[in-house]
């Protein structure tokens, strides 16, 4: 009876919470249909933003085989993307804060997906070598620019849409798309790989972004766009003698760069994406290179497959724990010790490993882990900077989209130097352990600016 009695409190408090901001704030957050509506929106767009993304991993065994590439250069293909990934991180996160990231996803998506389309013509413009390789690597840039839009305007859009105590499950949710994505050109991708050579796969995974891109415009953006319209006059027409509402105030870096759990921030997302990147990039070339028998669909699929619900069991895990009186830094703490540990420990088993069962069980544990960083890190500028929290999203995840090209970068060169894929793991592992020590003394969950 006692805990019937809690649970019947727990939505009580939900209901006051929810008809208290929206009778302070009409129209702020989404109705429960319009978050049904862009959760799977938006989750449909990170499942095609990562799909076109990961593409070119799938294919760079039979790039790399076709041009000729030493593992050199193929690192040098796949950490390209990140080279234009962290330039728009933050003007992402800024232009979604002032001007909607509902207006700045459509847009910056039209462009990825394209490039996607395109890519294996672009190969074919030269018959050098080089050439065609410096072709591939400005291409890959372009992407990285242009999905570089996308995180920071969707945390910018769940930070004024969403009410705080349903963020985790929201965010979680949304971003467990990436993994469906993964997932999507794994499986699918490795299909068309496999009997109709590597450029269907980018024809086809090019088409699916163009399409979620037009479904959105049509089936969302364009159906409540007088509503945006009202509201973004509403928010942002100031009277004469009325100061600027302090939503929309410049951000205060310098404050902001004074705080310890900031910067925690960026180094514990700088090192769990160091691993993420390593294993989405490196990881079919392990089993290619490891297991030469084994098929692509497994491991390009398995790994992806347990990773969506660890995501979302991750969101709803940490929405339950904040309604049960858990201070929200001790959720994000918790999410993250899973998240970092989690990665560590089965990245160092693999060096153990010599079956491809086993390998299979320890990677897929890794990249699964690697799903609780939504509900710790990924989430955490809502919590310390809610009315900032695009553009603080965009500054974190531009530092975290270094290891993107230069881990990626040197675990091919140690690969290259050692020929030990034990050792790119390892060097991964320790990375993760100091990230979560930093993050685990200095973050927070409380509000900083």
């Amino acid at each position: 009876m006692a805990q019937n009695s809690k649970r019947d409190d727990d939505r009580i408090c939900r209901v006051l919470i929810r008809a208290d901001d929206e009778r302070l704030s009409p129209g702020k957050y989404w109705t429960r249909q319009e978050k049904r509506q862009w959760g799977c929106g938006l989750f449909c767009g990170g499942a095609m933003l990562y799909a076109c993304r990961t593409v070119m991993p799938l294919c760079v065994v039979s790039l790399a085989k076709e041009f000729k590439w030493n593992k050199t250069e193929s690192g040098t293909v796949l950490s390209s993307f990140f080279w234009g990934y962290t330039m728009t991180q933050f003007i992402g996160g800024y232009l979604s804060d002032r001007v909607g990231g509902e207006i700045v996803v459509p847009m910056a998506a039209a462009f990825w997906s394209i490039i996607t389309f395109w890519t294996p013509q672009l190969v074919y413009i030269s018959k050098d070598k080089q050439v065609t390789l410096n072709i591939l690597v400005l291409s890959r840039v372009l992407l990285g620019i242009f999905q570089g839009f996308h995180y920071p305007s969707f945390t910018s859009i769940i930070s004024r849409k969403v009410i705080e105590q349903e963020r985790s499950l929201t965010y979680s949710f949304i971003s467990s798309g990436s993994y469906l994505g993964t997932l999507f050109t794994g499986s699918l991708g490795s299909l068309l790989l496999d009997n109709y050579g590597w450029h269907s796969a980018f024809y086809f995974t090019g088409t699916c972004g163009i399409i979620w891109l037009l479904l959105l415009r049509y089936c969302l953006i364009s159906r409540e766009q007088d509503k945006y319209v009202v509201v973004s006059l509403a928010d942002n027409v100031v009277a004469p003698g009325k100061t600027v509402p302090k939503d929309y105030t410049s951000v205060p870096w310098l404050t902001l760069s004074t705080k310890l759990a900031f910067w925690s921030l960026i180094v514990g997302h700088f090192c769990q994406n160091n691993a993420f990147f390593v294993l989405l990039s490196w990881m079919p070339t392990y089993f290619h290179e490891s297991f030469p028998s084994a098929k692509g669909w497994v491991f390009n699929v398995v790994p992806w497959v347990v990773t969506i619900p660890s995501s979302i069991f991750s969101g709803w895990l940490a929405d339950v724990m904040i309604c049960k009186g858990y201070t929200v830094t001790f959720v994000r703490k918790f999410m993250e010790t899973v998240a970092l540990c989690g990665s560590a420990i089965f990245l160092m088993l693999i060096g153990y490993t010599s079956s491809f069962e086993a390998s299979l069980f320890c990677l897929a544990c890794a990249v699964a882990c690697c799903g609780f960083h939504g509900s710790g890190i990924l989430i955490n500028p809502q919590d310390i900077a809610p009315k900032h929290a695009g553009s603080v999203f965009g500054i974190m995840n531009m530092a975290g989209a270094i290891p993107g090209f230069v881990g990626v970068y040197i675990a091919g060169n140690i690969l290259e130097a050692t020929k030990s894929w034990g050792a790119v793991f390892s060097q991964t592992a320790v990375v993760c352990i100091f990230g979560w020590i930093v993050y685990m003394v200095f973050g927070t969950g409380k509000v900083i600016i």
